[in-house]
């Protein structure tokens, strides 16, 4: 299963951060391009559309990877599949407030014709009631770069942060929390709003769009044009703000609770 008018969005000139494309054209050629979707609040209120080839590298995938087809998010007018929101839909935040949504990516997600995926092209079901009940209440497929919102006396320990944001695949047991491999292309989404927020889908909250931090994403010149680029509701990496949770690698909470 697979799973407008299109609108430029050039970026302003002092935005643009200038060096030699050898680093672009290098990257290019190690791990290959692929298309990123847009929909976006434009500076008139106006929902706008947009496709981008940027480079198939981490930093740029994991910020559209994060909801399968048909995960259902709250809404002020009711549920909806992450497919069907468009920008400037009221979204149900994980605390119960209601943020605008901003802005929402996607790809598309292809097989592995070798059957060895990697990270970044497999996807966690998460099954009912795995987490609780109605956590999720009903089967949750997630994309290779979900975050779930999890409490641990270890985040504590290590952030002073009470809970921390996981990545979904560190809790796959085979059991509750299961590796797909896509045989045909699905497209998976990511949602951003005014700052990074917890989302709740179906049942289970799960981590907004945020890119991270100019350290960890480690991109500069050329390839940190091209990155903001995917970003048109953003005018520069620190208008995403800071993160509402730190996150964390479920070995790092693993080690904190065998000491």
């Amino acid at each position: 299963m697979s799973y407008g008018q299109k609108t430029a969005c050039p970026r302003a000139a002092s935005d643009v951060h200038t060096a030699s494309e050898k680093d672009l054209h290098s990257h290019r050629e190690r791990h290959g391009w692929r298309k990123y979707d847009i929909s976006y609040l434009d500076g008139h209120g106006k929902i706008a559309e947009i496709s981008r080839r940027a480079p198939a590298l981490p930093a740029f995938e994991d910020c559209f990877g994060a909801l399968g087809h048909g995960a259902i998010i709250q809404t002020a007018t009711g549920p909806m599949a992450a497919e069907d929101l468009l920008p400037g839909d009221q979204v149900k935040t994980a605390d119960g407030m209601l943020e605008t949504l901003l802005w929402r990516g996607s790809i598309t997600i292809m097989p592995d014709p070798d059957g060895a995926a990697g990270a970044n092209s497999t996807l966690v079901r998460v099954t009912s009631d795995a987490l609780g009940p109605q956590r999720p209440a009903a089967d949750l497929v997630l994309g290779p770069a979900a975050r779930l919102h999890h409490r641990s006396a270890g985040a504590r320990t290590l952030t002073g942060s009470q809970s921390a944001f996981v990545p979904a695949r560190d809790f796959v047991d085979g059991s509750h929390f299961v590796d797909l491999r896509p045989v045909a292309p699905v497209r998976v989404y990511q949602l951003g709003f005014a700052r990074h927020e917890k989302i709740t889908v179906n049942g289970v909250a799960v981590e907004s769009l945020h890119p991270g931090t100019f350290f960890t994403l480690g991109l500069k010149g050329d390839l940190l044009t091209q990155f903001l680029s995917l970003f048109p509701h953003k005018e520069d990496l620190s208008d995403f703000g800071t993160l509402r949770h730190p996150r964390l690698r479920m070995r790092d909470l693993d080690l904190v609770a065998m000491r």
